[in-house]
């Protein structure tokens, strides 16, 4: 079956419904630096051969040898195939020379004079001031000019308020990346904020269309008998996918494949894509799956902020929202990297922070005895165990 192709954005090129993600490439033991590199470049070549177009990478994936493996797979002629996207971390730059040390390494290491699409990696409400600040437009500006950029880009994990702010503050965005799959739809940007870039002209580029692999594993049982009613012979991995490429909004899903029978399933999934694929059951069976996780969460938080800002710094919101879902997708390995790694809460942030001043609890519309579920995610979000990947 043909691989399917969509709108860009303002562009005048079509991008395959599939993106290949180079942050999850197979590796020759569980340390993600010892990338496994004749595997993942016959998983490249296999995906390109098969017509996907778009290629994403970034500068910290894999320990910094995501983008190494893609450059050499990308010789041989497999470059002039397709359009490349890599990103430059926020967290990495501390002065506007870092730019530069960082763009002329990626370069290097991907073999190319030019990156395509270049992308401030994982926006927030703290990294687009820091960037901006450091002059992060007027220098893309340049490289676009002397040819070593193509269109400058954004990828982003935080509310949708934020957002918004972000595609205003620069009229030639070409694309933004979000998380988005039908476990988010109001997480982070959510269906809001997909819409909202749409609205902009902007393409919209989705990560996580399988929340990470989470949809795919074998899920808890009142989750999994809701999958048995299924009435198309689609894994779940691939309802996953349709529900995403299903929006006309949506440019392109990236997936972050790890072997290659996840390439061949989702090439092939690709091709029965297209906007008005799902039909009624197909979308009631999704809610149905949707609720029966949500009805797994042990602490009944909205996220509404009412408990912020907490008098010691606790983000008790974000704390509760990784116990929730390591309890509800049945992980405990994944709540203990997000609590305890580089993108978790700071140390001065965890939930051991806490005075057991009332503040929390007396502001909560949900009456949750918010200082008994602190202890609770602290102490296993803490615990020794599978070490963070």
């Amino acid at each position: 079956m043909t691989l399917q192709y969509r709108r860009f954005g303002k562009l005048d090129w079509k991008v395959s419904a599939l993106g290949f993600g180079a942050m999850r490439l197979p590796t020759t033991d569980r340390d993600p630096a010892h990338v496994d590199e004749p595997e993942a470049i016959r998983m490249i070549r296999y995906a390109i051969d098969h017509g996907v177009n778009y290629l994403d990478s970034a500068y910290l994936y894999h320990m910094g040898n995501s983008e190494r493996v893609v450059g050499k797979a990308l010789k041989d002629g497999y470059r002039q195939r397709m359009r490349l996207a890599t990103k430059i971390p926020h967290r990495s730059c501390e002065t506007a020379a870092d730019f530069d040390r960082i763009l002329n390494e990626q370069l290097g290491k991907l073999q190319t004079d030019k990156i395509d699409f270049y992308l401030l990696h994982g926006l927030n409400a703290q990294g687009w001031p820091k960037m901006r600040d450091l002059g992060i437009i007027p220098w893309a500006e340049k490289q676009m000019a002397a040819g070593k950029i193509g269109h400058l880009c954004f990828s982003f994990h935080d509310k949708y308020d934020v957002l918004k702010s972000i595609i205003d503050a620069y009229d030639n965005w070409t694309f933004c990346q979000v998380q988005y799959n039908f476990m988010d739809i109001e997480n982070q940007a959510g269906r809001k904020g997909v819409e909202y870039a749409a609205s902009k002209g902007l393409g919209v580029v989705v990560m996580e269309p399988i929340r990470g692999g989470l949809i795919a594993k074998q899920p808890p049982e009142v989750v999994e008998k809701i999958w048995a009613t299924a009435k198309r012979d689609w894994s779940r991995a691939e309802y996953a996918l349709q529900w995403v490429w299903d929006q006309p909004e949506v440019s392109v899903a990236l997936s972050g494949m790890s072997n290659m029978q996840q390439v061949v399933e989702n090439v092939a999934s690709a091709g029965r894509s297209g906007p008005g694929t799902l039909n009624g059951d197909d979308l009631k069976l999704i809610d149905q799956v949707r609720q029966a996780y949500r009805s797994l969460t042990p602490i009944p938080c909205t996220q509404c902020g009412y408990c912020q800002p907490c008098p010691n710094g606790v983000l008790i919101p974000n704390i509760f929202q990784i116990y929730n879902e390591s309890t509800m997708y049945n992980d405990p390995a994944m709540g203990k990297f997000r609590y305890q790694g580089p993108m978790g809460p700071k140390p001065e942030e965890k939930a051991d922070r806490c005075m057991e001043c009332g503040e929390c609890e007396a502001a909560c519309p949900q009456n949750v005895t918010v200082i008994d579920w602190l202890k609770k995610a602290h102490e296993t979000l803490s615990a020794p165990g599978q070490p963070p990947r």
